[in-house]
């Protein structure tokens, strides 16, 4: 999928199917349902349009929410010039200065598959997962979808860390983060969102962008930590309350 003019986008989006309604993952006797398509690559400035219109991306399937009772999945996205980390993130940078961030293309490894399945057996057991080498790569590794970085964070020669992020010119947008849950003082889910925003700024890159911001969820509610942030609400980024 490329170019194109964002009404014929807009256009697309109206014309996806809905998906089949389904138990929602993140709130209980919720459903939830979906607009979305399957592409083998989308341009990496179309997808952070995509993004304005409130899509994700999980492997080659992007998706935007489409609730029938319920707007609750509200993208978040923090300005870069504007972001300044609080007194407990600050606490966390200090925590992080052996922590050494490198980018490079995305690349599925014995040793990246290896930290995921550890982190998902501390952070979120769940026996019916597959987390084979081969689902860990259709996810996070499915070739050239987008303009996609790995983002790898070693103490030594030790890896404790790895982000998956999308970028363009506009925009580095988080897909997925793992960590070594030995190393759970450190806070590294904080520290690799401060680092990532960090790293953006450097490229002058103007917006991160964090997903979905979930008021009732919990595991959720973090995204909002980061501050000053903006929410697509109605079409329309804006501040939070607005």
């Amino acid at each position: 999928m490329t170019g194109g003019a964002s009404d014929n986008l807009q256009a697309f989006v109206a014309s996806l199917p809905l998906q089949p309604q389904r138990p929602c993952n993140y709130l209980p006797g919720k459903v939830a349902r979906e607009r979305a398509f399957l592409a083998e690559h989308v341009d990496a400035a179309i997808y952070h349009d995509l993004m304005d219109l409130g899509f994700r991306r999980s492997g080659q399937v992007f998706y935007a929410m489409a609730c029938p009772d319920c707007a609750a999945c509200v993208p978040i996205r923090v300005p870069v010039a504007t972001f300044r980390p609080s007194k407990s993130q600050r606490r966390v940078l200090r925590r992080n200065p052996d922590v050494v961030l490198q980018a490079r293309k995305p690349e599925a490894t014995d040793e990246t598959h290896a930290l995921y399945r550890k982190y998902l057996q501390h952070q979120h057991p769940d026996p019916a997962r597959d987390d084979s080498r081969e689902a860990f790569t259709n996810w996070l590794y499915a070739g050239d979808v987008v303009d996609t970085l790995e983002l790898r964070y070693t103490v030594g020669d030790r890896l404790v860390a790895v982000s998956i992020v999308d970028v363009c010119t506009r925009s580095v947008s988080a897909v997925y983060h793992f960590f070594d849950p030995d190393e759970a003082d450190r806070s590294l889910g904080v520290f690799s969102v401060l680092a990532e925003i960090d790293w953006a700024a450097q490229h002058g890159i103007p917006y991160y962008y964090l997903g979905f911001w979930i008021e009732g969820c919990p595991t959720m509610h973090y995204k909002a930590n980061y501050a000053p942030h903006e929410l697509l609400r109605h079409g329309a980024w804006g501040a939070p309350g607005t």
